[in-house]
């Protein structure tokens, strides 16, 4: 596909947001306007970015719009205003302190660390995903060097297992980026820690919302966006059946 031609998709994939978001206040208020979010466009899948509300220019460069969004990605979930992490697509997504609940309702993750065994006996996740997950529900926490260190994975084949594990316990949003850290002269470290103590309220109120309604309202708010979406494509973004998809929409 030719360069105009992905510019062109790429624009598409965006909303309208006529105000500005040259702010970390204005950037939340973008958050809380479209629901959920990636950092940057994914130019494979139909999701606002925060770095076109930024920039108001398809495609991603690294500019001072980029550099902006890279301050606010450890910002905003360190002051509690918006969850981030590696999500859709295992790429960097906000979500809205609103829809956080619906999203651990539908992955069914609105899981207590005292229950990360049973979780793991489940199939749910990787052995590897469970030492990081006690771990931190045990020291709190951790920027990425420190995390590796306390699950002894420090080598170069342990720092292969930690970033697919943490990318997995992201994915079920059992995990968020909450800032980052200094650990070595080169790029400051992502610091992690638990959904479930970051972000306390909206995992209380997951609990008690079911994965119908949780896919019902997810739905609703991305038809919102994209009016014309399919529901195929709705299942395919949400990891959703076809059936799970069409009764969200018919709900």
């Amino acid at each position: 596909m030719t360069d105009w031609k992905l510019k062109r998709r790429a624009l598409h994939f965006e909303v309208p947001y006529p105000k500005s978001v040259t702010t970390a206040a204005q950037a939340v208020r973008f958050i809380d306007h479209v629901g959920f979010c990636a950092l940057f466009p994914v130019k494979t899948v139909a999701l606002p970015s925060l770095y076109y509300a930024a920039a108001k220019q398809p495609g991603a460069h690294w500019d001072k719009y980029a550099q902006l969004i890279w301050k606010w990605k450890d910002q905003l979930p360190e002051k509690r205003q918006a969850f981030y992490g590696k999500y859709f697509k295992g790429r960097g997504t906000f979500i809205s302190l609103k829809h956080l609940p619906y999203f651990l309702a539908m992955n069914e993750t609105a899981i207590p660390s005292d229950d990360a065994e049973d979780f793991y006996a489940a199939g749910r996740v990787s052995r590897e995903a469970l030492e990081l997950w006690q771990s931190l529900a045990r020291l709190g926490p951790m920027p990425t060097l420190e995390l590796r260190h306390a699950c002894k994975m420090e080598t170069q084949a342990g720092n292969k297992r930690f970033k697919k594990a943490i990318l997995e316990l992201q994915k079920l949003l059992i995990v968020t980026h909450s800032g980052a850290e200094q650990e070595t002269e080169s790029w400051a470290s992502n610091r992690f820690d638990l959904v479930a103590r970051r972000f306390p309220r909206q995992f209380a109120q997951a609990r008690n919302v079911s994965c119908d309604q949780a896919r019902t309202v997810l739905a609703r708010k991305y038809v919102e966006l994209y009016p014309e979406a399919a529901a195929a494509h709705i299942a395919r973004l949400f990891s959703w059946t076809k059936p799970q998809a069409l009764t969200a929409l018919s709900l």
